[in-house]
Order: C-alpha cells, then structure tokens, then sequence
C-alpha cells in the first residue's frame, strides 16, 4: 500500500488541477495518445524523459504500466488503465472538497498579502467568550490565531516568544498569600508585562439539574461517594479551586474521579452521569442543561509585553474589546460581564499582591540568580 501525500503550490494564475500527479498525467497522454512520443509531444517532454520517467514509476510501484512491444504503439496494461481510472474517479468525487480546500488556501494567502489584515497569536487558559472575539475580530480583519492551554501554561508560551498574548484569570481580591498569588507572581513582572481587561466571570460548581446531592461548596467534593472532574496541572481553574479549599479548611488537594481538559468537557461528564459535580464556568453549566452553585468571581486578563503595546495588531485588539460590540458579546454568555474590557493596566494596580517593594525584591533575587 502507498502512502498519499497532498502538496500545493503558490502560483500567480491557475493553471494545473489543484491536486494533480504527474504519473497520470504520463498515463492519460499514452493512452489518447497511443504512444510515447505522441504523449512526449503533447505534455512537451522529451521521448527520452517520458520513457524513462515510466519505467521509474514501473520500478517504483513493482507492477507494469505499458505494453512494450517493440514495432507496435505502446498502451497501457490493465493495471495501467485502472489506475488511471482509479485516479479519474477519485478526483471527480474529491472534486468538491479540493475546491474548497484550495479556496480556503487562496483567502489565507490573500490575507497573508493585504496590509489591511493583522494578525496576533494568542495562548490563552480556556475561555467561553475568546470565540466570541476571535470571530468579532475577524470581521474587522484582524485574525486571532488562538490556541488554548492551562493559565500558567499559557504564561509559559508567552515567555518562550511562542505567542503575543496570553489569557490567564485570577479570583478578584485573592489575597497576598493566596494559591493564585503564589502561581502567578513569579510569571508575572511589572515593568515587562501589561495587563489587558477582558471579562470578569463565575466560577463555580456544575451539578445536574435540582442539585440532588445538594452540593454548596469546595468541601462539599470530598464528600464521601461524591464523584467530581477535576481539571490538569497548569490549569487556572485548578489554582482557583485550591485556593478555595484551602479557605474551606482542607489541607488535602480534592480527590478527582476524572480529569477533563476544559470547561465544556468537564460540564459533559456531569450531564451524562459520569460525574456528579465539577467546579467550572457557569455558561459551561448552563450550555450543558446543568445547574450552577456560584463560588467564585474571577477576572479575566490578556497579558502583553509593554514593549509590544504600540504593534497596531495590539491597538485594534484593544479597541475591539472597549467597544460595544464588544460588551454586547458578552452579555450572550452567562456569568459573564465586562471588566475594564480594552483598558491597559499595570500589575501593581490590579494584583494587590503586587507592590513596588515586592516587585523589586523580586527583581533583585532575579538579577543575584
């Protein structure tokens, strides 16, 4: 069996099919043609290159592909005609799906070429409204290349120069010796990054509908028989879900039944049985037919390098998020409301865990490291 492999070329007008194989080409010009040189002269080869070039794929495939009987025209063998046939049907039937695809090539490219078309990588913790933005922000063609991972997974990124923006939330007022101060205050460095208000929303425990077990609260999970999805290492959610235990009493990290990779997937494992809580978004609950016990409001935050604040990529996004289109987006999602939405903010104004003095003791121990 031969591995297919798809290819494509950049070209200033069409001109041959989007998916095509010189073999059949070969194939088809020999067999309406009835000889090599007759296929040689309408493809514009040598007789020498296409001889050659069939005897190569002969090799290649182990199977033969023309007749050579010498003082008679060359045809093709029946494996010959079914392939060439195999091929015609496969792209008769592909036909559709490779137009598409080779369209959807031509608008990126052409996008690629227009210098009205910005474009931001973003690394963010998984979001419900970052959708919403992405598809708001492509009408005004500035595309979000978006790709999700865990709070401080995406802090990583974007200290590795991986993306130009990442997302990560932070319960509002956590305290200076709270789990999230801990987390993110080694990540996060005044004078280097920049904070970009995005939302504030709800997080809090998603249970099946009448709340059966009558769950209120972090503890409630450590219950016994009580199944709950927790969410990976690197997860903001995790980091907010510890710290609310730790302010319930539990010195004990929860116990997991499951691990779910994002909100939406842990609301499905309750809302098929598998679980009987998780501790996630509200608009996650509600999407899944679950219901929600609040526990906690947390802001959403874009952090940006200062250095990259002035990128005109970077000053359509934040006019994007303080507009009302914008707000109006959100207003479609429960548990969800603006937060200084497109407006700039330095570490030390909204993380009360950061002041001048810690910032700098921080700074100090970098430079001694």
């Amino acid at each position: 069996m031969h591995r297919i492999e798809l290819t494509y070329a950049l070209a200033p007008e069409r001109g041959t099919p989007s998916v095509h194989h010189p073999l059949f080409a070969l194939l088809d010009a020999l067999h309406r043609g009835g000889s090599v040189s007759a296929a040689a002269h309408e493809l514009g080869y040598s007789y020498r290159h296409v001889w050659g070039e069939l005897r190569r794929w002969e090799s290649e495939l182990g199977r033969e592909l023309v007749v050579w009987i010498k003082g008679q025209r060359a045809s093709l063998t029946p494996f010959g005609e079914k392939l060439l046939w195999a091929e015609r049907r496969a792209q008769a039937r592909l036909a559709p799906q490779i137009e598409a695809l080779r369209m959807e090539l031509e608008r990126v490219f052409a996008d690629a070429f227009d210098d009205r078309v910005d474009v931001l990588s973003v690394c963010a913790s998984h979001d419900q409204a970052l959708p919403l933005l992405r598809d708001l922000a492509q009408r005004d063609q500035l595309h979000l290349d978006l790709s999700f991972a865990g709070s401080l997974d995406a802090l990583a990124a974007l200290e590795a120069g991986q993306c130009q923006l990442a997302g990560f939330h932070v319960r509002a007022g956590a305290a200076r010796g709270s789990a999230s101060a801990r987390v993110y205050r080694p990540r996060l460095k005044p004078g280097l990054h920049k904070l970009i208000g995005f939302a504030e929303r709800t997080q809090g425990l998603m249970v099946a509908r009448g709340n059966p077990l009558g769950l209120a609260g972090a503890a409630d999970l450590t219950r016994a028989g009580v199944r709950s999805v927790g969410r990976p290492p690197g997860a903001g959610t995790r980091v907010l879900l510890e710290e609310l235990a730790q302010e319930a009493g539990l010195h004990e990290p929860i116990a997991h039944a499951l691990v779910e990779p994002s909100h939406a997937a842990a609301a499905q494992a309750v809302a098929s049985g598998a679980a009987d809580a998780a501790f996630g978004l509200e608009a996650a609950a509600r999407a899944a037919g679950l219901d929600f016990v609040p526990l906690a409001h947390e802001r959403y935050y874009l952090v940006v390098l200062k250095s990259s604040l002035e990128l005109p990529a970077v000053q359509r996004l934040v006019a994007l998020l303080g507009s009302s289109a914008w707000s109006q987006a959100l207003a479609t999602l429960p548990g969800y409301s603006g937060n200084e939405p497109g407006r700039v903010l330095s570490l030390t104004r909204v993380l009360p865990w950061w002041t001048y003095r810690t910032a700098k003791a921080h700074a100090d121990a970098a430079r001694a490291a």
